[in-house]
């Protein structure tokens, strides 16, 4: 058996993390628990706690989604008690702060991360800052179901844009809506959309912001969407902008440019490794309206590079798909499982 320690919190309005994405999959090879849905952190440590002391005779791995600031405390612990009673552990990298985290907790890290069976990074950012740290880390990036993505080819953008994350300071939202009214300023008929739940109360720091600059008009905000509802609200929109400040390998940046939106992102973390600047996206400095909005009007006046960025971004992402990526995962956990 499996136990798949993350969290599990769409039922609430969250996001859904990676642990609903990977545990249908492996699911349909493998039996698989997975914890937690429990919406309190304190209570969420002690389900997956319990789950893993109740079932540890059953137990032939755990796999533990790592993130990299207060949720590290649940990596450590659950590897403490694997360790204990001789259970095979997996952190699956998460969060773009690991690089301070390791060095603030470089202790707790060495036992999290020298004892277990193998560490995956879904970024090659993570992986290469853990291995210089003198860590092993397989790759295995997060994966998306890419058929199910219908293309799009953008020949040419309208000034509509989309932007698809939950409403947290570390995405900076507020910047998306900065970038709107500058390039209302040039474009009067911009348009954006922000799609997602709020996390922090950054939503209503938006909305506050939009009421500010006089352009809420032109703001539309849809809430948390089920990916079907996204997916077919990105066929109005032209430009995926992605304002984070900091970032590992998101899925929705991947989904954009497999829907074939030309992504204009920040250059934080991990996007460099996912985005190649000027031929599968556009990079810029974070917290920089100017730089967004030079780049924005690139694409609105350059037909050939929207053409360029749309289908090279789909060809990148077809590297991403679960049909592609499913053998790394076997031949991880085929060795581990008690026939």
């Amino acid at each position: 058996m499996i136990l798949y320690a993350g969290n599990i919190l769409s039922k609430f309005g969250f996001t859904p993390t990676f642990i609903e994405t990977l545990t249908p999959k492996l699911s349909e090879h493998y039996d698989v628990k997975a914890v937690s849905d429990k919406k309190n952190q304190l209570y969420r440590m002690i389900d997956m706690m319990l789950a893993l002391f109740y079932n540890k005779k059953k137990i032939d791995v755990v796999i533990i989604d790592s993130y990299s600031m207060r949720a590290f405390w649940y990596t450590y612990i659950l590897s403490r008690i694997s360790v204990h009673y001789g259970i095979p552990y997996i952190p699956i990298l998460r969060g773009g702060g690991y690089y301070e985290r390791l060095k603030s907790s470089p202790e707790c890290c060495r036992f999290v991360f020298s004892k277990s069976h193998k560490n995956i990074s879904p970024s090659l950012f993570l992986k290469n800052i853990f291995v210089k740290e003198g860590y092993e880390v397989e790759y295995i990036p997060n994966f998306i179901p890419v058929a199910n993505y219908k293309f799009k080819k953008r020949d040419s953008v309208r000034p509509k844009l989309l932007w698809v994350r939950s409403f947290d300071r570390t995405y900076n939202p507020v910047l998306a809506v900065l970038i709107l009214k500058k390039l209302k300023l040039k474009y009067p008929e911009t348009e954006l959309c922000m799609v997602g739940p709020d996390k922090d109360g950054s939503l209503q720091h938006v909305t506050d912001k939009a009421k500010e600059l006089e352009v809420s008009d032109s703001l539309k905000i849809t809430g948390r969407l089920s990916k079907d509802e996204w997916i077919k609200l990105s066929e109005d929109y032209d430009i995926f902008i992605n304002t984070t400040d900091y970032d590992n390998h998101p899925v929705s940046v991947i989904e954009a440019m497999a829907l074939g939106l030309p992504v204009v992102s920040t250059d934080v973390g991990g996007i460099p490794f996912l985005i190649e600047n000027n031929t599968d996206g556009l990079l810029v400095s974070p917290d920089n309206v100017d730089s967004f909005t030079e780049q924005i009007e690139r694409l609105i006046s350059d037909n050939t590079l929207v053409q360029k960025l749309s289908e090279n971004a789909r060809n990148k992402v077809k590297d991403f798909d679960w049909e592609i990526l499913k053998q790394k995962w076997f031949n991880l956990l085929d060795p581990l499982i008690k026939k």
